[in-house]
């Protein structure tokens, strides 16, 4: 087949022209092959337009649900219990902090309309008072708010990198014991004999409860299964409910196991004082405790596995300095919501790491005030349960640490409890857990100096360590720094936040936290923002107990909702109706029919709870805020900034609304 040659002539220097062509060129594509290739554009072309429809749709329909529900939330604040608000002084703060920032904005949307170009201005350029009021803004700012802004944020980035470095630190010690196989475990020697009960220890078992309808039964039934012998263990039922008839359920609830042959007491306090370290102050104080050697400390919604006195108690067997052994809590509704979810990467964590590691190398961690064992002669001599704070757990761990007792973790042994479902028992829980330690520190801070039973390393972990950077500095650099600093850094730029500080360092902390949890990590940024979100509440809680404030001294019982029981509700309420009537002759016939009543409408007080939500206004002062500072982040191209910023500030709207976990009653 001959070449195709192609002659081309030139017409002029800037024209082409095709002048011959000998042979023909064949077309790359036929007309069939054409039509087919246009027909493939046309449906690739419809199918990006139905998915842009689509999306669009989806946008349209999730934002319409979320002002509805804003709407809603808005609505039944509005229209709640006429009660006195307090706004506090942190609420007052971030308003007036807010109101400024959207003056700002406001001011620095119009000098980027007009572009006011401030590097060659005149004096005598100035056009209006807006001009005069920007450029006014800008020296104050410069000579005055920046210097401030950047020390502050160098400060709390030192104190962000120390706390990461522990929280490395602390990982690493997690796999080096591993690795080691450090974790305690039992000897073939310490496993006690079954067949002779006189070997077993004498142990009390201590179920302090108030007002616990929901999982009262549960608990009960959990600790009088243990397998343990009878003659060797005596269960307390420490009922500090307020409620007669909550009273009455509880106090048939041990008649029923006691007529079986549990050794199981009911006890009622008549004065109510000091919370649960009084309601174990009490019990502690009967004569027959003397008679035992442990006691093991179970809330409410607790329910230990029948071998857990057999795994924790041998493991005192010839060690008389050793004060507690701790068990892992497990959690029945870890995956029941977003909110449940995003608690449990927050205490694996906890517990995988922090416990397991301080219980290894340094024999010392925070007691958890429940699931653990304790040597009765270590709280004698640590001087018992004390009413000072909200952290009685705490409060007495640090006090046997100081006279020289161990504690052992057992990562190993778990017992089945419930995470808070709605944000508004979440927060007052944290709130409690932030504000008691400050309350402690401040008690305990002469005690720890004075000490001579530890040496001065331990002294120093239990100052810088336990107390001031995690309990500390942790809640005050995380709000401070990503809370407050980086919204203020997209009004003065002087102050910029590097990426690695709001980014990378982040994740890769949220990453080691998330370790202990493998399942949750696509969760990993909801938990990075809901941490940050969460800032507000512990900062707030560690000032309260730091100076001393009344909200530091409140103790509101974590709402239960008895998932982990798996009886039906309506045959609980037959049983509590025959339960009346059948002890109406024997207690006040009043009480027996307010049980009845009451656990009649169970079903219907929680449906209607149910539709009740809370605003929270510092969540919700925060997250206008932060998309104030969002918007003002575009006027200067802030790509990472922006979308932090922008996320971060949605979170807080969508906490702020309650529209996390489940609906608060």
């Amino acid at each position: 087949m001959a070449p195709v040659s192609l002659v081309v002539t030139m017409e002029n220097p800037n024209k082409l022209s095709v002048v011959e062509i000998d042979g023909s060129v064949p077309s790359p594509f036929s007309d069939k092959e054409r039509s087919k290739n246009t027909k493939q554009w046309i449906w690739l072309l419809l199918l990006k337009a139905q998915m842009a429809l689509s999306f669009l749709s989806w946008s349209l329909k999730s934002s319409s649900k979320f002002l509805v529900a804003a709407k809603k939330r808005m609505f039944l604040f509005n229209n709640r219990s006429k009660e006195p608000q307090r706004s506090g002084k942190l609420l007052i703060f971030l308003r007036t902090f807010l109101t400024l920032t959207v003056l700002i904005l406001l001011l620095e949307i119009y000098a980027h309309m007009n572009e006011w170009n401030l590097h060659v201005i005149q004096p005598s350029e100035v056009s209006n008072f807006a001009h005069w009021t920007y450029l006014s803004w800008l020296s104050f700012r410069a000579n005055y708010v920046a210097p401030f802004v950047m020390y502050l944020s160098r400060f709390c980035v030192i104190l962000f990198l120390i706390q990461s470095l522990d929280r490395f630190i602390q990982c690493f010690g997690c796999f080096w014991t591993k690795y080691k196989k450090l974790e305690p475990r039992l000897s073939e020697e310490d496993v006690l004999d079954g067949e002779d009960s006189s070997s077993y220890p004498m142990v009390l078992v201590q179920i302090p409860m108030c007002n616990e309808r929901e999982v009262y039964e549960q608990s009960i039934a959990a600790v009088c299964n243990l397998d343990w012998p009878r003659d060797r263990l005596l269960i307390q039922v420490l009922d500090d409910s307020d409620a007669k008839s909550v009273q009455f359920l509880i106090r048939n609830e041990v008649s029923k196991w006691s007529e079986k042959g549990v050794n199981i007491i009911y006890r009622h306090r008549y004065f109510r004082t000091g919370y649960k370290a009084g309601n174990l102050n009490s019990a502690m104080a009967c004569d027959y405790v003397k008679d035992y050697e442990f006691v093991a400390i179970f809330d409410a919604d607790f329910q230990p596995n029948a071998d857990f006195l057999k795994l924790t108690v041998p493991h005192f067997k010839d060690k008389p300095d050793l004060a507690l052994v701790q068990a892992r809590w497990s959690f029945v509704n870890k995956d029941e919501n977003l909110l449940t979810r995003l608690q449990n990467i927050n205490l694996a964590f906890h517990f995988e790491v922090e416990q397991q590691v301080n219980g290894v190398f340094l024999s010392f961690f925070g007691f958890n005030g429940t699931a653990g064992v304790w040597r009765i002669e270590a709280l004698e001599d640590s001087g018992g349960w004390l009413e000072r704070t909200t952290v009685e757990d705490m409060d007495i761990a640090v006090r046997a640490h100081l006279r020289g007792w161990k504690f052992m973790f057992l990562n190993d042994v778990k017992v089945l409890c419930e995470l808070p479902e709605s944000y508004e028992a979440y927060k007052k829980q944290q709130h409690r857990w932030h504000s008691g330690p400050m309350q402690l520190f401040r008690l305990c801070l002469p005690s720890i100096v004075a000490s001579k039973e530890i040496s001065r390393w331990k002294k120093l972990n239990l100052i810088f360590l336990f107390f001031l950077l995690r309990k500390l500095i942790l809640p005050f650099y995380s709000f401070t720094l990503f809370c407050i600093i980086l919204p203020l850094t997209m009004f003065i730029p002087e102050a910029k936040l590097p990426i690695w500080v709001i980014c990378y360092v982040p994740i890769f902390m949220s990453l080691l936290n998330i370790l202990p949890a493998p399942k949750s990590f696509p969760f990993l940024v909801p938990y990075l923002l809901f941490e940050n979100t969460m800032s507000v509440t512990k900062f707030s809680a560690m000032v309260s107990g730091l100076f001393r404030m009344n909200s530091s001294y409140e103790w509101v019982v974590t709402k239960k909702t008895g998932r982990s029981s798996n009886s039906d509700l309506l045959k609980v309420e037959a049983e509590a109706e025959a339960e009346a009537e059948k002890y109406a002759s024997e207690y006040d016939i009043e009480v027996a029919r307010d049980v009845a009543e009451k656990n009649k409408n169970t079903n219907k007080s929680k449906n209607k709870n149910k539709n009740r939500n809370r605003l929270y206004r510092k969540e919700l002062a925060l997250s206008c805020l932060l998309l104030t500072a969002a918007a003002r982040s575009l006027l200067s191209a802030q790509g990472v900034h922006f979308y932090f910023l922008l996320f971060q500030g949605l979170t807080f709207l969508v906490v702020g609304l309650d529209l996390i976990g489940e609906q608060s009653g």
